[in-house]
């Protein structure tokens, strides 16, 4: 049987969407960089960090792994794929979000579509007791 390994996220732009998702994402960062992966970047033709192709946001303790990776093409149209995100103070957790770069989309009755900065949608719902 097969389980859930990482979620990858389509982007432009991968250390600034992988930016991004780490700071959205309690106990979330982006991994580090030490020098064997400088060199492997290097020797890829890479300068460093901020041109990496793919990134990768990883959880504190257990959880998918987040790889932000460089499409050439734009997003169009709605993503088949999104993440639901919970809050117990969803107004403050989306004045957080839109400080970080999100985009407020629509409001439902039971929650709200927002976007990170690259347009991939997403959902917010308040925590349920």
């Amino acid at each position: 049987m097969a389980r859930l390994h990482d979620i990858v996220i389509d982007c432009a732009r991968p250390a600034a969407t992988a930016r991004f998702w780490a700071a959205a994402l309690d106990g979330y960062a982006v991994a580090p960089y030490d020098d064997a992966e400088l060199a492997r970047l290097r020797a890829q033709g890479i300068d460093g960090p901020e041109n990496d192709p793919t990134v990768l946001v990883e959880p504190e303790a257990g959880g998918p792994r987040l790889w932000c990776q460089l499409v050439p093409e734009p997003k169009r149209g709605k993503n088949r794929l999104h993440l639901d995100l919970a809050s117990p103070a969803p107004q403050t957790e989306i004045d957080r979000l839109t400080a970080l770069g999100a985009t407020v989309l629509a409001r439902h009755e039971d929650h709200w579509v927002l976007a990170d900065p690259e347009g991939n949608e997403f959902c917010l719902f308040p925590t349920r007791s």
